[in-house]
């Protein structure tokens, strides 16, 4: 939050090099690893208080597709809430239906709106509702020699592909176009399957979707807190990833941390999208909070020790908050899936968030965010509506 040319470089990167937005997200990771501090995870002593059941902690390599990943685990949790068997989804069927409309939307916008393999925690569930999900272990994405996602090369080839296009050399769009670029993505991606046989019985991805996974996709509702449109009506995510255009529903910032609490403690994960280029974030202590002082500002002594136990923390305002947004401090990141709570020695709070970078910090894969960070950070999040508060639903009309 303290430093604007970092933050102003990633939002360069993502916006000049389009498509190229793994390549910041890669930037991203390697910067939180100066983040950490030596005796971290010998100084907190993290207690759970919930802890929903999740599915196991993936990694989605190098590629900007933690809007899938973390989504479409929080639809596994969502299997396991209902009763069901949680089966592992593809998360880049979803980033590759995704990566196919975002292409449309491109062209008819004559390429004036983001590009790139990011995107929104609607994304997921749109992509669902529209062409069904598939387990991943039918579709993995990797058909292209790697065992990990490494998008750099496919998204180079359609960014090109797609201002050749937007350049109209024919005078006038043929329709072979949209065929061109889904063969593109489908050589690096894997042709989706029409049919597959799962625990023996044959599926298409709507059948499956229905029939297996079971969730209704009109059943989430997607958040955002803006403190300059009103409150409890739906308002434009203003974030270069939302390239489908979608509303959300704006709501005030302690009213986030109220339905994620409301949520959790009623057995509902929740899908979060939120700023970590943070130099409070730390990837490898798995702490992220709010500093009293900025970074500059505190000693060598205090940023050495910034993680090793718990500590003070900022107050947070609406002000505050959007003030961060508005001047670029607080930017649309990365996505993840907070699946509980936890107290620290001192008694304070924290979620429990399962990433998806693998499970290389100190715990594991998840991380233990401060509600104030929540409060300050967060970009959107989404929730089954059965987990918001009935208060809350009353004034948004749901």
């Amino acid at each position: 939050m303290y430093k604007l040319p970092i933050k102003l470089f990633f939002i360069a990167t993502t916006l000049v090099v389009g498509s190229h937005s793994m390549e910041a997200q890669d930037g991203l990771v390697n910067s939180l690893k100066v983040n950490a501090s030596e005796k971290s995870a010998e100084s907190f002593k993290f207690t759970d208080v919930i802890n929903l059941a999740n599915t196991s902690v993936k990694n989605q390599g190098s590629s900007g597709t933690c809007w899938s990943y973390s989504t479409n685990s929080f639809l596994e949790s969502e299997m396991i809430r209902m009763g069901k068997q949680p089966v592992e989804l593809s998360q880049v069927f979803s980033a590759r239906n995704a990566y196919v409309e975002k292409g449309k939307n491109y062209v008819r916008m004559h390429g004036a709106v983001s590009l790139g393999d990011g995107g929104e925690l609607h994304d997921v569930i749109n992509m669902y509702r529209k062409y069904g999900a598939v387990p991943q272990s039918v579709y993995t994405g990797l058909n292209y020699g790697t065992s990990k996602n490494k998008f750099a090369e496919m998204a180079s080839l359609t960014e090109a592909m797609l201002a050749a296009i937007v350049k109209n050399p024919n005078g006038e769009l043929t329709p072979n176009w949209e065929k061109a670029y889904a063969a593109v993505i489908d050589s690096y991606l894997g042709q989706v399957p029409e049919n597959f046989t799962y625990k023996g019985k044959n599926y298409t991805p709507q059948t499956f979707a229905k029939e297996v996974v079971g969730i209704n996709p009109d059943e989430y509702v997607e958040f955002a807190s803006y403190a300059n449109v009103p409150y409890y009506t739906k308002t434009m995510m203003m974030v270069p990833d939302n390239w489908s255009f979608d509303l959300v529903y704006n709501i005030k910032m302690n009213d986030m941390t109220t339905i994620i609490d409301n949520a959790l403690k009623n057995g509902y994960t929740v899908a979060w999208a939120s700023d970590v280029s943070e130099k409070s974030f730390s990837w490898k202590n798995g702490v992220a909070y709010v500093p009293t002082k900025k970074f500059d500002d505190m000693t060598a002594v205090e940023k050495e020790n910034m993680f090793n136990g718990p500590k003070s923390e900022l107050e947070i305002t609406e002000e505050l908050r959007q003030k961060a947004f508005d001047n670029y401090q607080t930017t649309d990141d990365h996505a993840m899936h907070i699946v509980g709570i936890a107290k620290d020695q001192m008694g304070k709070e924290y979620y429990i968030v399962k990433n998806s970078w693998g499970a290389t910090n100190d715990y594991k894969g998840y991380l233990y965010v401060s509600k104030n960070f929540v409060k300050y950070k967060t970009t959107s999040l989404m929730v089954n509506k059965g987990g918001v508060p009935s208060d809350i639903i009353k004034k948004i009309g749901v």
